[in-house]
């Protein structure tokens, strides 16, 4: 299987609150990289309980390794970046297989879907990475779904699950999807819905609800079709219910009072429905679903879930004591 390299770059242009993604192509071996072999934990380690947790409960049902010691080798030495704290790793770790790992889980019936398709390195990094030259903040980079880097673990926001999502969660759904429309195509009509307004050089010039009255759910979304598909599905199901009826309203809107020609909500609605029954065909796989898990997650979420989610970490024995 040949799989392409996509970058996703959730980015801040400091001082004017303008996000954006961006994608590019590479080839990119889809074996997984880090070493299968048992008995590496160090029981003697500060870092024992997190690391067993990693192993057992992400590198063994998954075949996903997580990686929070920020090594050299797996990140870009043009920015200056931090490890990620310690106890910040665990509560990301634990909030992953949450709302990741065990959404798909629970939701796929085949239960190897993630150990074949899933990303196969989690790379942590505490800080976020500031271009120089043109004042962005790189928060979170993916790798054709083979690894996914997350920024800012430093900073995270463990009081608003939307932040949570804006930054880790949303990344991993839209990375996922061009794993899975790499392996299995999806239908070329979509990329015929919006035909005619993408921009790949100006999309992140577009506001919200410009873009939502062409029938796309982000700016990002409308600079290539691939894009599109991939931020409707995240979108779709990491939305609340409350964010998804305001983004059809826009959808249904003429922005700016002015008449697009265009009906957005009608256009929105197709691209929803064509990525429903592409991941049924295709994956045996109920989008619905789906979003009703991870919605389901996130309206339970609080600090108290939290600190439950975290024994499964703390709560491991340390051998010797």
């Amino acid at each position: 299987m040949n799989f392409k390299k996509y970058i996703y770059i959730a980015a801040v242009a400091l001082g004017m609150g303008v996000t954006f993604a961006a994608c590019s192509d590479d080839d990119l071996d889809p074996n997984s990289i880090f070493d299968d072999s048992e008995g590496q934990l160090d029981p003697t380690s500060p870092t024992y309980q997190l690391d067993k947790f990693c192993d057992d409960s992400l590198r063994v049902p998954y075949n996903c390794a997580l990686t929070y010691r920020m090594k050299d080798v797996m990140t870009d030495k043009s920015y200056n970046l931090v490890p990620a704290k310690y106890e910040n790793s665990v509560d990301l770790a634990v909030l992953c297989k949450y709302y990741w790992f065990d959404v798909y889980y629970s939701v796929v019936p085949d239960k190897d879907f993630l150990k074949k398709y899933g990303p196969r390195i989690l790379h942590f990094i505490g800080s976020s990475a500031v271009n120089p030259a043109n004042h962005t903040e790189v928060l979170g980079l993916a790798e054709s779904g083979i690894k996914i880097s997350l920024y800012k673990l430093n900073a995270m926001n463990l009081n608003s699950i939307k932040d949570l999502n804006d930054r880790y969660f949303h990344t991993m759904h839209h990375e996922f999807a061009h794993v899975l429309h790499q392996t299995k195509t999806y239908p070329k009509e979509f990329d015929q819905l919006s035909n005619g307004h993408y921009d790949a050089l100006g999309w992140q010039k577009r506001n919200a609800a410009e873009v939502a009255s062409l029938g796309f759910t982000t700016p990002y979304a409308s600079s290539q079709p691939r894009e599109d598909f991939a931020e409707t599905i995240s979108n779709y199901i990491t939305m609340t219910d409350a964010e998804w009826a305001a983004l059809e309203k826009l959808a249904a809107s003429n922005y700016q009072g002015k008449d697009d020609g265009v009906d957005g909500l009608a256009i929105l609605t197709q691209k929803v429905e064509i990525a429903r029954n592409w991941l049924r065909d295709s994956w045996g796989t109920d989008l619905d679903k789906l979003r009703n898990e991870v919605q389901t997650r996130q309206n339970a979420y609080s600090i108290d879930l939290l600190k439950e989610l975290r024994k499964q970490v703390y709560d491991i024995p340390v051998p010797g004591k």
